[in-house]
């Protein structure tokens, strides 16, 4: 049954710089890899239509999607709008029905009175993502972003 997870955080820097590290890719993968994951891109292309390739991997195997130790995701750019949204169509690469369908992220960004206020909004969760997992692994990327944007 598709779900709508949802998180959020104020952080104490300007809406601009927040913004910034959603469309760089070695500012993403300073902050996106939740816990102790790692990722890389094989290519990115943050505008309206592209799209990237992400590699997140985990330090111990047996907790992947795509592999024992590794989730894929291939994801597209809906929507890109400077200084306020990314809206992005993401796909797990995975074998498992569980992780099928196309999973709608939207990380927005909005001036608030001692900072940024985030909002990401997950849209079509797969079935194979826990609720109670989704919402660790969000709350530690936002975690993640403020340590990486306020200095």
């Amino acid at each position: 049954m598709p779900r709508t997870d949802k998180a959020s955080r104020l952080i104490a820097a300007p809406p601009a710089r927040v913004y910034a590290a959603f469309v760089d890719p070695d500012e993403l993968l300073a902050w996106l890899p939740p816990g102790d994951m790692t990722g890389r891109f094989d290519h990115f292309d943050a505008r309206t239509g592209g799209s990237y390739r992400l590699t997140l991997t985990y330090p111990d195997a047996g907790t992947g999607k795509t592999t024992t130790d590794s989730d894929v995701v291939e994801a597209r750019f809906v929507e890109v709008v400077p200084g306020v949204r990314v809206v992005q169509a993401v796909d797990f690469v995975s074998d498992d029905p569980a992780y099928a369908g196309t999973m709608i992220m939207t990380w927005a960004v909005a001036a608030a009175e001692s900072g940024t206020r985030v909002e990401i909004r997950a849209d079509n969760v797969p079935d194979g993502i826990s609720a109670e997992d989704h919402a660790v692994g969000l709350a530690s990327s936002l975690a993640n972003l403020a340590a990486h944007v306020e200095n």
